[in-house]
């Protein structure tokens, strides 16, 4: 087979993932961006015999993908993808996949998601200033971020009908279109009420103005936050707006609307929820996802055995007891 048909066949299977799988767009492109850098390889080796992979083969391309200096979570999720289409191929009688689901996929090791301490966060909600053209947008924006933990898609997805600020909270739709109500803490129900508030007075002010000089024309059609040039938010625009206040805070260039997940999480762990109520709010399908957040407050568990252990204090500090 040749490399032209390699690229047919990727096509053809993000059409499978999308129209008969009901994969979301975030997904399928995810998978196609995976498959792309393994027909990046074929090409790069020449490697046309691709419906019938060898094991060396494989594994070749997995040492590409290290060179790549990529993380072994990102190799294990290529490998992912790899399986997912030769099964594609498999099921349409094209290629056979038994080398694929031999190769086993590199040992993830257990990942620290990177998280900012509660100082820090405060830091970058205050970023947005006054004297910002969008000021009262992005502390709202950066509010619901930490408020509910949700992922960046879901945030810039929000519609009007979905937050219930009386109430004190929002419905989301994460992975797979699953609904979810998470909660909104009253700074950010204060932010997204002064954001509201403002909008609909400059809506009114602008209604003789064409609507692509207000900000506010998508609020017609339910959508909560907007662009400046009145369109909707996409993740790419929020992630940048991140970085924006991120580097005015003085925070690491690392941190990301994702950070902010990250933060909720362990920030709730750390006082005191227990890991069904956070996996429920974060939308994971599988509480192994959440237990990742487990390893990451380690001050807390020492404060914790300190506390508790009969010789956490040390030497001196606590009594001796006998059963």
């Amino acid at each position: 087979m040749s490399l032209s048909e390699l690229n047919s066949d990727i096509a053809a299977f993000r059409h499978y993932l999308r129209s008969e799988r009901g994969l979301s767009d975030n997904t399928v492109q995810a998978y196609g961006r995976d498959l792309d850098r393994f027909a990046k390889w074929c090409a790069l080796v020449r490697y046309a015999k691709y419906s019938a992979p060898a094991l060396k083969d494989l594994g070749r391309y997995v040492a590409f993908l290290h060179d790549e200096q990529l993380a072994a979570p990102s190799i294990a999720r290529h490998l992912v993808a790899l399986k997912m289409f030769y099964r594609f191929l498999r099921l349409e009688e094209r290629a056979d996949a038994a080398a694929v689901d031999l190769l086993g996929s590199p040992k993830l090791w257990e990942r620290i998601p990177q998280v900012l301490p509660p100082a820090a966060v405060e830091e970058l909600l205050n970023a947005p200033q006054p004297g910002d053209r969008f000021y009262l947008r992005d502390r709202a924006l950066l509010e619901t971020l930490y408020a509910t933990g949700c992922r960046a898609s879901e945030v810039v997805g929000l519609r009007l009908a979905d937050v219930y600020l009386d109430a004190g909270f929002c419905r989301c739709f994460g992975k797979g279109s699953k609904q979810r109500v998470v909660p909104l803490g009253r700074p950010a129900v204060a932010a997204l009420r002064s954001y509201l508030t403002e909008a609909r007075g400059q809506r009114t002010e602008t209604r003789e103005k064409p609507p692509s000089d207000s900000v506010l024309c998508p609020l017609s059609s339910g959508l909560l936050f907007v662009s400046k040039s009145g369109r909707p938010l996409t993740r790419i625009h929020l992630w940048s707006l991140v970085k924006k206040y991120c580097k005015r805070a003085g925070l690491p260039h690392t941190v990301s609307p994702h950070t902010l997940r990250h933060s909720f999480a362990t920030h709730m762990l750390a006082g005191g929820a227990d890991l069904r109520t956070v996996q429920e709010l974060l939308g994971h399908a599988s509480i192994r996802t959440t237990q990742h957040y487990t390893h990451v407050d380690r001050d807390r568990l020492k404060a914790i055995h300190q506390k508790f252990h009969p010789r956490g204090q040390g030497s001196g500090d606590r009594s001796q007891e006998s059963d």
